[in-house]
């Protein structure tokens, strides 16, 4: 998902990060730019300042390019201006806060009032459309607004069927009672039932809002229980102040421990939220769904919708919708592959004319993935529009992202802001005098030479937004407005070319808005930060009109460079210094693509054009004058010859034009980018730039060819001459093969004149941009330009291998290193501080999905593997699940979609994720990770039966393990020759050895084949001063591990035995003995037979092994465990004997003196009888909890009173034997005390006995505890307590898993 870079200093780290969204409808705000009334928006919180403005580079000649549209207008009608420059009215005002001026909206609308998007029928890709939202109710026609919704996440389990009762209830999935609607039809009478915890639909600012109102209103209740139980405790202590009474100090201790856990409750809330049900049933027609909400509060007035203002309208009121999610709400709205292939077959399915999405990221490969080859097909095959965001990641050159800036079936959309719209709707004191790219803007080309951007629009508005938001409007800015506004536009376009019976096709209308489009500078360059220029919908409509006639054709590109064997290209760069010193010659392969309807002898046969070639600078670039194209393409040498340019940035078109019919334009492009570094020089090579001036907007770029051997940059900023803070945006890039950009950006802010200190990490031999530029709107009311002096120095330290893995041996790994730009300080500092432990799946299954909405629309089954893995901590940690074959890829990925998600035995989900996995804290137990693919090809699918999955774990800070470093091989066992620091001289080699870590230091529980990560550092920043907060060691940091090895042979249990050991025959006897009870435990006890067989084995038994405990122990706990028979009473009565033969057994006063003796820890035979002793502790007291369990049940079944009395006794008796031999309040025994204390009425005592039992994370949750939990509650009468623990009860112990 799309970010924007420079917001407010106060949000601008929440920013940061690419996937964590600004706001969760963003799709919402998207629709506003082109909807009647705009649309609702779910972009939150972009400020006034967003980042943004095209300038050329230093030293760049204009050359012109080809265009058929003039600059873009200029102050929009109803300005006026003074000396103080850029000045609006009130009507000019509210037009900038949506704009549409700026593409041609007004002139074609006053034109062709009609054609005002009916007819048009446009997919939103996004988070979600509000319907509820001011203008999405009707169309301008009176038609409804939105048609349909489709999404990829959400879905509800409604597997579960119940029939309603006499009274016409039913039990919804959530446990409340619902009545059914007389009026619902539902021939079966099955009502299929699910519930849904609410929060797990809303976004993450609404449901911060409401967690923060009912925290509010559960305050109120906490408080005045708190109070309460405050009061009763103070009226106890006066009463009995001076009472050494023991039940008086129990009873002050219950009262103590109910305050005590009301405000340990307070500062622990955690709103999971209300729990909705849904019902569905089949009314013999269709499926219909019902949601039941009277656990939700609400303000009655919600959803009024104000009265709306006309000049507010989006671009396109007459325009219908359909709302596609692809963002996932358990992701945070981060979009997922499933979410965006059902988006695509919706669309399809409802025959929309467009698509507008305003999703994306960096990408590995362009024009290259599932969703990009699955979107073709719907561009090529279904006549589908396309309009994507470009991104929002600029200045730099190279940030358009997928899939709307690298994919060539995708129109990419930049963000453009007018002087209305600054003046408008960002409020600026001053008006920038001409329109420009936002300096955050992305920008081209792509990593295979294509432009990236297409056009341009308006990327911010002043929008209307969901009313959960709590205002009407919100200034929304970033590529994701820009996008929807050119939707908007091309909306307005297609309906007046299916109103004129024009055909209608992606292709003749993409080249309709781009050889239309007004140029928003003159300078070449500045095409990959606009693409072809601005959108003009009336130029466009009439370009439109004159070609009607002609083949619905557009043409792909295909280029390689001749004698090198690379892979297809659609465009040519050069972006290097060695590919600047020769001439270069390219093949180009031109193919004519028509949809795939196409007739072959009516279309395809006939084809032919004459196509006459220009190139924008002749003495550059050299081709042909003319090609003759016919249905099966043909190919044409271009000769690209930058030996004489000038270093910085150079941008060439080659195009073709009809000779026929030249008024059409440019019929293809071949984009031509060529980057001419500058060399270094010194030692260290660094570059000054001195008194470079800065007004709004402006951008530096500078190419350095990055010398070999460099590993990390340091970089002095220092700014002058200025009156008011100035905010720089200061980005590096370079390109790697088959490597996402490398780049490194910082947001500073100059309050006044001052100097700051940057370092961070390059790639030696590869060519780095330096983009340095003046926010657009900063210091743009100022007259007093911003001077700047920029040092950047280049250091680095080479060493010969940049991963280094220690094998789980003594063996230590040499390092060899080197500086070969200047002397630099060698100080190495490795750490491990994560361990990857590999899995395999236990289980996989394949599975058809249902082809209601996932059936692709080339009628292809997409097919799910799920894969299951299990894994156990020993201890509670932070995790995250790694599945190298497919993380850190959405869009560049042939596997249609991941998904993953950890649970527990309860069925509880502690965390999902796709792509990006995240980290989870997790208590210690065992856990299940499923992972669910999708594709359609199931011999893919068959591949991944056995994909290895990681769980990386973080090791606590103070279990960091530092490595050490040597001189001498054998130092790691000996301990000599420990390296700690060296002065490299450039050119001569250094090396020192890695050591492995001690034994002592590896992580406990990590089992063998497991890998411990880190990171190793070499040199240290120079040119930072000690009080920087800056890490002093180099940013440049490479990857070290170590394999965990086998764990260690035990041999303590081949050590002798001591002479007292037992004759064989009595070894075999015990053997003979042991295996007859472990027998025990085996034995089927299902029919009348097998009991009485088990009865009389039991009695054999006992007559061979009189009062033999470890037997009886057994028989107890088999009796425990044996099904509950209809007689619940003599089941009770049996446990009771059992465990009075186990007590029996044993000799109490023997064991509790054998226990207070503290044996010889050398003594081996004492040690055996001390923990023969301990298991003898054990099996009494675990006879005594069965015995007091039993009591207290059989107590709860007599209806005589006569004995309750005596029962009682017995039970208190037997606890009070049980406190002898163990603390009777830990989780083992804990539940015999939580009985006791509730029989006593002491609630509160049993209510702190039973939470610490809960706890207690030696074990996962059991649910019968937290029903316990909540009837403690509720007799003590908490009723809000009660309700919160019940919701809980959701989270904790679902029904099922959630369906992927």
């Amino acid at each position: 998902m799309w970010h924007l870079r420079g917001r407010s200093s106060v949000t601008a780290a929440a920013a940061a990060a690419l996937h964590k969204p600004v706001a969760h409808l963003r799709l919402l705000l998207a629709v506003s730019a082109w909807s009647v009334p705009a649309a609702a928006s779910n972009v939150a919180a972009a400020s006034t300042t967003t980042r943004g403005g095209p300038s050329p580079s230093a030293g760049v000649a204009p050359r012109a390019m080809p265009s058929s549209s003039s600059s873009p207008p200029s102050a929009a009608e109803g300005t006026t201006a003074a000396a103080g420059g850029f000045r609006l009215t009130e009507p000019s005002f509210l037009e900038s806060l949506m704009p549409k001026k700026e593409i041609g909206v007004d002139r074609f609308l006053a034109a062709h009032p009609e054609y005002d998007g009916r007819g048009a029928l446009i997919a939103i890709f996004d988070s979600g459309v509000d319907p509820a939202a001011a203008g999405l109710q009707t169309t301008s026609d009176g038609k409804p607004k939105i048609l349909d919704c489709s999404t990829g996440s959400g879905d509800v389990d409604t597997s579960k069927v119940v029939k309603a009762d006499d009274d016409g209830s039913i039990v919804g999935a959530s446990g409340t009672h619902l009545i059914i609607n007389p009026s619902w039809k539902n021939p079966s009478q099955e009502w299929h039932v699910g519930c849904k915890l609410v929060y797990e639909l809303f976004t993450d600012t609404l449901t911060s809002r409401l967690k923060k109102e009912r925290e509010k209103k559960w305050d109120e209740h906490s408080q005045e229980a708190i109070s309460e139980a405050l009061k009763q405790l103070n009226e106890f202590e006066k009463k009995h102040s001076k009472s050494d009474d023991a039940k008086q100090k129990m009873a002050r201790e219950d009262l103590q421990s109910r305050l005590e856990y009301l405000r340990k409750q307070a500062e622990g809330y955690d709103d999971r939220g209300p729990v909705i049900d849904i019902v569905a049933w089949h009314d013999g027609d269709v499926w219909r769904v019902a949601v039941d909400t009277q656990g939700l509060e609400g303000n009655k007035n919600c959803g009024k919708l104000a009265d709306f203002e006309p000049l507010l309208n989006g671009v396109a009121p007459g325009a219908q919708l359909i709302s596609c999610k692809i963002g996932d709400t358990r992701l945070g709205s981060m979009e997922t592959g499933t979410g965006l292939v059902r988006a695509l077959i919706a669309a399809v399915e409802h025959k929309c004319d467009l698509i507008n999405m305003s999703y994306g990221e960096p990408t590995l490969l362009p024009d290259y993935g599932r969703f990009i080859d699955l979107a073709s097909e719907v561009v090529d095959k279904h006549r589908i529009i396309f309009i994507s965001s470009a991104g929002n990641n600029g200045p730099a050159l190279n940030t358009v992202g997928a899939p709307g800036g690298t994919s060539s079936s995708i129109i990419g959309v930049g963000a453009y802001v007018s002087p209305a719209m600054a003046a408008g709707a960002h409020c600026v004191v001053q008006a920038p005098a001409e329109g420009m790219e936002y300096t955050w803007s992305s920008r081209g080309p792509t990593a295979d030479g294509d432009l990236g951007v297409s056009i341009s629009a308006p990327g911010g508005a002043v929008a209307p937004v969901p009313t959960w938001t709590l205002q009407s409007r919100m200034l929304m800015n970033g590529t994701s407005m820009s996008s929807p506004s050119a939707c908007g536009g091309v909306a307005l376009l297609v309906s007046a070319m299916k109103a004129e019976g024009i055909p209608l096709s992606p292709y003749t209308v993409r080249k309709a808005i781009e050889n239309t489009a007004a140029s928003i500078s003159d300078v070449p360059e500045e095409k990959l930060t606009t693409g072809h220029g601005l959108l003009q919908v009336d130029r466009a409509f009439e370009y439109a009109q004159q070609t009607k006639e002609l083949p619905l054709v557009s043409y792909r590109i295909s280029i390689n460079q001749v004698g090198k064997p690379t892979s297809k290209l659609r465009g040519i760069y050069l972006r290097g210094s060695n590919t600047c010193r020769q001439t270069s010659e390219w093949t180009v392969q031109l193919d004519p693509k028509f949809h795939e309807d196409a007739s072959n002898m009516e279309q395809l046969v006939p084809f032919e054009e004459c196509l006459q070639l220009h190139s924008t600078d002749s003495s550059v670039i050299k081709i042909p004058e003319y090609i003759m194209v016919t249905n099966n393409g043909r190919t044409f040498n271009i000769v690209v010859n930058p030996v004489n340019i000038s270093s910085g940035l150079h941008y060439y078109e080659v195009y073709g034009i009809d000779c026929k019919a030249p008024w059409r334009g440019p019929i293809f492009r071949v984009p031509i980018t060529v980057i001419k570094p500058i060399a270094l020089s010194g030692e260290p090579p660094a570059l000054t730039l001195s008194n470079l001036s800065f007004k709004s907007g402006h951008i530096e770029r500078r190419f350095i060819n990055v010398p070999i051997g460099a590993s990390w940059v340091e970089v002095t900023m220092r700014t002058s001459a200025f009156d008011t803070p100035r905010r720089f945006f200061l980005d590096t890039v370079q390109i790697c093969p088959l490597k996402r950009p490398i780049k490194w950006e910082a947001v500073v802010t100059f309050s006044s004149p001052s100097l700051k200190n940057f370092s961070f990490p390059v790639e030696g031999g590869l060519t780095l941009e330096l983009s340095i530029a003046q926010f657009w709107s900063s210091g743009i009311a100022s007259h007093e330009p911003t001077c700047v002096d920029f040092e950047i120095v280049f250091h680095g330290i080479s060493v010969d291998q940049k991963i280094i893995g220690l094998d789980g041996s003594e063996a230590p790994v040499r390092v060899v290193a080197r500086s070969l730009l200047a002397s630099e300080r060698l100080v190495p500092v490795a750490t491990l501080n994560k361990v990857k432990t590999p899995y395999r799946p236990v289980e996989s299954n394949l599975c058809s999905l249902p082809p209601s909405r996932d059936r692709l629309p080339s009628g292809k089954q997409i097919i799910a593997l799920t894969l299951t893995y299990k894994f156990k901590l020993e201890d509670g940690a932070e995790i995250k699940p790694r599945v190298p074959l497919l993380n850190n890829r959405i869009y560049d990925n042939k596997f249609e979609s991941q998904y993953y998600r950890i649970s527990d035995s309860n069925k509880c989900v502690y965390s999902s994720g796709d792509v990006y996995p995240n980290y989870v804290k997790l208590s210690k137990g065992e856990y299940t990770l499923q992972l669910y693919i999708r594709h359609d090809n199931v011999q893919l699918l068959e591949k991944l039966k056995q994909l290895v999955l990681f769980i990386e774990r973080k090791l606590e800070k103070k279990d960091f393990i530092q490595l050490s470093f040597y001189s001498e091989p054998d130092g790691p066992t000996v301990g000599n020759g420990t390296f700690k620091s060296s002065i490299l001289v450039p050119g001569e080699p250094e090396a020192f050895y890695v050591g492995p870590p001690s034994r002592e230091k590896l992580p406990k529980n990590v089992l063998p084949g497991s890998v411990l990560v880190g990171s190793i550092t070499y040199g240290v920043v120079s040119s930072f001063s000690k009080k920087d907060d800056q890490n002093q060691h180099a940013p440049a940091s490479y990857s070290i591990s170590y394999l965990i090895p086998p764990s260690k042979v035990d041999n303590d249990k081949e050590k002798g035995v001591s002479s007292g050991r037992k004759s064989i025959s009595e070894r075999l006897d015990d053997e003979v003995r042991d295996t007859k009870i472990k027998f025990l435990s085996g034995f089927n006890q299902e029919t009348e037979d097998d009991k009485s067989s088990w009865t009389a084995l039991v009695a054999s038994l006992k007559s061979e092994y009189p009062k033999y405990t470890p037997l009886l122990a057994k028989i107890l706990e088999c009796i425990v465990q044996k099904a509950t028979s209809d007689d619940k009473f003599s089941h009770q009565k049996e446990i009771i004997a059992a465990a009075d033969e186990v007590v029996d057994s044993i000799d109490k006063e023997d064991l509790a003196k054998s226990l207070s003796l503290k044996p010889d820890p050398e003594d081996e035979e004492a040690q055996k009888n001390k923990k023969k002793m301990e298991e003898t502790r054990d099996q009494l007291a675990d006879a005594l909890y069965q015995k007091g369990l039993a009591l207290a049940e059989i107590e709860s079944l007599k209806t005589d009173e006569s004995t309750e009395a005596s029962a009682k006794d017995v039970f208190e008796e037997n606890y009070k034997e049980l406190i002898k031999w163990v603390d009777a309040k830990t989780t083992k025994y804990g539940s015999l005390t939580v009985l006791r204390e509730r029989r006593c009425g002491r609630l509160g005592t049993a209510l702190k006995v039973l939470n610490d039992m809960i706890q207690d994370d030696s074990e996962q949750p059991k649910k019968r505890l937290y029903d316990l939990k909540i009837q403690l509650i509720e007799e003590i009468g908490w009723v809000h307590v009660s309700a919160y623990e019940k919701q809980w009860m959701h989270v904790r112990f679902p029904p099922s898993l959630p369906p992927f």
